[in-house]
């Protein structure tokens, strides 16, 4: 039986200790549409309380660098002895497949491992101030130092992941944090909290509260003891963060509707293959799954026949069997706005080559052609199943149309030409540009995000870091 059978009680993890409030939020199982759990609901009261733990840690426990470390190595290797049990809790919340969900827990301790090596390499520079006039006795250098409390917001398609990408970079940095994770999905956190807890993690360090983003955004983006936020979600939210935060730090991943050209030297194999995993997983779910592809012409029915007979082939179905390949998306009425915007491209024009049909809260993988700019499936972010497909000839108008869109993640381009590779690494205006694979690629170490509306900041424990941490000029007055 599988640990989403029966319903199953969380608290909420608050100054080292597990609260239970009296309002529950029900956690259903995406594939079967029942509650696998309850988890307590923070008030008001219950934020505050969270946010002064916060503040006191920070004031009154420090921890060495090699001690954050310890703690985040460990929390790394209790989440490989934990993954399948983690996995079957992704899959239950999130309706991804359990071959996703155990990739996902694999990355999170990867992500923790990173950011636990991290936390001994923070440095500052050696500044040349003795250069200037009047300064030829002193000596300067940098340092950096911890911003203090971290607010931590994040989605709930990688719950896990993406959590740790907040979580790690900023204990490794010495900051401590309030987590409020997506009410869709906030049992995997809670679980990491008690990974957290075994590994040694002082009472304080992180905070976990559950409840809606109007009421308890609302309250965190308030609070002027925090100092720093780190948001993924829409756009939306990112930007009403920015503006109610004042001039607080915040670090935002945002939106996007990535795209991916496949020029006419490609290897098309390995441009099928890529396309077809990169576009599908997790239902589509991903900021950087591809949306939007660009398809030569003396290649166009080669690839797409292949990719379609590929599309074809994804096993659609209950995400805890080994052989599925796309389970549902996180809700019915996301399903639906699916299925409305595949349809009004269609009414304006574009054709649904495969895919195009809903069943309940599942979505088939979409292929569309004869798309344009002003189309949704386009422009805005689709976030479920869906590529549109287009037929260029000219490597630069294509990406002029690229940069057109009001979003820049990441992108990619299959070439075997190492010229045209790099061309469209520099002209291609977005956070990342991958070659010879998908967008939706990423190593949990490197710079990671975006550029205009897709966001500012950049996650990968080690740049995180930057983020999280501030600089301080140390300057000696040798004469003294």
């Amino acid at each position: 039986m599988n640990i989403t059978d029966k319903v199953q009680p969380y608290s909420l993890f608050i100054d080292g200790k597990w609260l239970k409030t009296k309002q529950q939020l029900a956690v259903y199982n995406k594939f079967s549409n029942e509650v696998m759990a309850e988890v307590s609901i923070a008030d008001h009261q219950t934020v505050d309380h969270a946010i002064t733990a916060a503040v006191n840690a920070f004031q009154s426990t420090e921890l060495t660098p090699y001690e954050r470390y310890e703690i985040l190595k460990k929390t790394s290797e209790l989440l490989i002895q934990n993954k399948e049990e983690l996995a079957q809790i992704l899959t239950g919340e999130v309706g991804k497949t359990i071959r996703e969900a155990r990739t996902e827990v694999e990355r999170a301790a990867q992500t923790f491992e990173i950011s636990a090596e991290e936390a001994k390499r923070i440095e500052g520079e050696y500044i040349p101030i003795e250069s200037s006039p009047g300064s030829e006795n002193r000596l300067a250098f940098s340092m950096r130092v911890p911003v203090g409390v971290v607010c931590a917001i994040t989605p709930f398609n990688v719950p896990l992941n993406l959590i740790a990408h907040k979580v790690a970079p900023a204990l490794a940095a010495g900051n401590t944090v309030v987590l409020k994770p997506a009410s869709y999905t906030p049992i995997v956190s809670i679980k990491l909290a008690e990974l957290m807890e075994k590994a040694g993690l002082p009472k304080g360090y992180l905070n976990i509260v559950v409840g809606s983003g109007s009421e308890i955004g609302k309250q965190l983006m308030a609070d002027e003891r925090i100092n720093l936020f780190t948001f993924t979600g829409s756009p939306m939210i990112g930007q009403k963060l920015k503006q109610e935060t004042g001039i607080k730090k915040v670090l935002l991943e945002l939106g996007s509707n990535s795209a991916v050209i496949v020029h006419e030297d490609a290897d098309l194999d390995l441009a099928v293959k890529m396309c077809v995993g990169k576009s599908f997983a997790t239902a589509g779910q991903v900021c950087i799954s591809v949306q939007r592809l660009y398809v030569h012409e003396n290649v166009y029915d080669a690839f797409m026949e292949r990719f379609i007979e590929e599309t074809n082939k994804l096993q659609i179905g209950n995400p805890f069997e080994e052989s599925t390949d796309v389970g549902p998306m996180i809700s019915e009425k996301e399903a639906i706005r699916v299925e409305s915007w595949v349809q009004e491209a269609v009414e304006a024009g574009a054709q649904v080559v495969t895919g195009g049909k809903r069943d309940g809260v599942f979505y088939e993988p979409t292929i569309l052609t004869n798309v344009h700019d002003d189309m949704k499936v386009s422009c805005e972010e689709v976030f479920g199943p869906v590529v549109g497909v287009r037929k260029y000839s000219d490597l630069d108008g294509c990406i002029r149309s690229i940069n057109q869109s009001k979003y820049g993640l990441q992108a990619g381009i299959f070439t075997r030409n190492l010229n045209t590779a790099f061309h469209a690494a520099r002209k291609i205006h977005v956070g990342g540009v991958i070659v010879n694979d998908a967008s939706q690629y990423r190593a949990d170490l490197m710079p990671y995000g975006g550029v205009k509306d897709s966001g500012s900041g950049k996650e990968g424990p080690k740049y995180a870091i930057r983020e999280m941490t501030e600089e301080k000029v140390v300057v000696l007055n040798l004469n003294s």
